[in-house]
């Protein structure tokens, strides 16, 4: 059922719109294919028999209009449908039959637009100006299973989210509806009864299977929950690519080049190049807000990490589309252009040159003296057990709480912890090194038998060192969700607190079961990147103990 505008082409919104009783519009009612006639079941007619009725029976009834087609030539009839504003076109496979409530590849829909049907599970409180609500929270069925696909928050106006508001009352739920707990990254929501259908619009999946960008165009009252199954086409896989030489990944655009995709990288467990890129672009869409805009000090291990690897600060010889920053170095008394990792095309790039790890400033390029979190590096010496990593962990996050500072906690990847303290951009690299030498002291007074601050690791005594010098202008340290060179591929990985306790195992945290971790927990390390502490009032509180 279809309105037409003035140039011949469906207009959704004066349809959404229509009143019968105070419209002009004319209904147009166009039928594409035919099930039953006269008491027959035609479904095991091939399509294009069951088309051949249509003509026949539409023959003088008025408003009701034979949805025609074309053979071949299917990409030029794309074209022209593009160019004439529509949205897509249906590709139909012209000897199928027809099985109700069974979705086949016999139908194809191909979309300059990309627009689904989801099932709206609750809304998040607005952020600020009276708004009804900030965004609606989607969900799509797979497997019978409702699966989060992403929040919209943009396309309604202020009336729009009132009368929702409205209309969603009676679904009002205590519970979520989503088996699978999910991250909304702090924000307040309502969850709704998994009754009502919405149709929005977005600029592509993302590899979480998340919609990017999803704005609202309308209410589908005419669909069930039950019909609004998973359709997610993820095109960006290197398993499409030959595995044993050179190619291009094609990214957003941007031409990457892959090479030696079957070079052993990690001996032991015989994963290669070819891993290490796939778990990246996997979790691309995760990592990179702790890479933009981030100077990177490359570590490259080329041929594995059983083999020599080295350091490239200065990038001369880049691909025209990846990012630089030119920042002066003292020591070698010139500019250097240092790459900056600005989308999943250079993150992939990165990972083809060996760069198991990402290295990034604690600062960005638009407040380079400014760290976003400072770092207490949790290393324990040889003597060390992890129970002792443990244990340090869990008094720095005692004093912590006792100040009132949030910590984020990651594993190293390695063999220690990484304890991350947001402070927005607000105070020096000297201030916020400071701030964490004074934390690494009252850790220390408390263990003084298994923590150190000595930075000689001959003066050490075998014990776990309170590493505060990392927060130096230049300074990196292992991005949270990166690869590490070390056995099994372990990952850099966030941890909640509670999962800080005995039986605690760095090498569970590695290429093959974080991409599934990430899916199931979300980015439990964002806060890193919102408003950070208020060392002066921190202080204060330590002063007063």
């Amino acid at each position: 059922m279809v309105i037409l505008n003035e140039d011949g082409v469906s207009d959704f919104e004066k349809l959404q719109n229509y009143d019968s009783k105070n419209s002009n519009e004319r209904l147009r009612y166009y039928v594409f294919d035919i099930l039953f006639l006269n008491g027959h079941d035609m479904h095991q007619l091939p399509l294009i028999e069951r088309k051949g009725i249509l003509p026949d029976v539409l023959e003088g009834l008025k408003q009701i209009v034979y949805c025609d087609h074309v053979e071949d030539m299917g990409t030029t009839f794309y074209n022209r449908a593009i160019e004439a504003g529509l949205e897509g076109v249906i590709a139909k496979k012209k000897d199928s039959l027809y099985f109700p409530e069974y979705r086949s590849e016999n139908w194809l829909k191909i979309k300059a637009i990309n627009t689904e049907d989801c099932i709206i599970c609750g809304y998040t409180e607005a952020n600020s100006g009276g708004a009804a609500f900030g965004s609606l929270i989607l969900g799509m069925l797979e497997n019978k299973e409702l699966e989060y696909v992403g929040n919209c928050g943009s396309g309604f106006s202020d009336q729009q989210k009132k009368e929702l508001v409205a209309l969603f009352k009676p679904y009002i739920s205590e519970e979520s509806p989503f088996p699978k707990k999910i991250n909304l990254k702090g924000r307040t929501q309502t969850w709704l009864k998994p009754k009502l259908v919405c149709e929005v619009k977005f600029s592509e999946w993302t590899k979480n299977g998340v919609m990017r960008h999803p704005v609202f165009k309308s209410l589908r009252e005419d669909k069930n929950p039950e019909e609004v199954i998973e359709n997610r086409e993820i095109k960006k896989d290197i398993s499409s690519k030959s595995k044993n030489s050179s190619s291009v990944l094609e990214i957003d655009g941007f031409s990457v080049p892959i090479s030696n995709l079957e070079k052993i990288y990690w001996p032991e467990a015989g994963l290669r190049k070819y891993d290490l890129i796939d778990y990246y672009l996997k979790i691309a869409d995760i990592i990179l807000p702790y890479l933009r805009d981030r100077p990177e000090n490359l570590h490259r291990h080329p041929n594995g990490i059983d083999k020599p690897s080295f350091y490239q600060k200065d990038n001369e010889s880049l691909p025209e589309w990846i990012e630089t920053v030119p920042i002066f170095s003292e020591s070698s008394n010139k500019n250097i252009e240092y790459l900056l990792c600005q989308n999943e095309a250079t993150l992939l790039y990165m990972a083809n040159l060996g760069c198991i790890e990402i290295n990034p400033w604690n600062s960005r390029i638009e407040n380079l003296d400014f760290p976003d979190y400072t770092i207490i590096d949790l290393d324990p010496s040889e003597k060390n057990s992890f129970e002792d990593v443990i244990e340090t962990a869990l008094v720095a996050k005692e004093i912590m709480d006792a100040a009132s500072i949030p910590g984020f906690l990651k594993t190293s990847g390695s063999s220690g912890l990484h304890i991350y303290i947001p402070l927005g951009g607000k105070y020096t690299y000297e201030e916020a090194r400071d701030f964490t030498k004074l934390l690494c002291y009252l850790i220390q007074e408390k263990l003084p038998k298994i923590t150190t601050m000595e930075r000689s690791i001959n003066k050490r005594n075998g014990k776990l060192y309170l590493d505060y010098l990392q927060n130096r202008r230049g300074q990196t340290i292992a991005a949270a969700y990166c690869v590490r060179p070390k056995k099994g591929a372990t990952v850099s990985t966030p941890l909640n607190w509670a999962e800080l306790k005995t039986g605690l195992n760095i090498g569970d945290y590695n290429i093959l079961t974080v991409p599934e971790r990430v899916e199931n927990l979300g980015d439990i390390f964002f806060g890193v990147l919102e408003n950070g502490v208020e060392i002066e009032t921190v202080l204060e509180k330590i002063n007063n103990w």
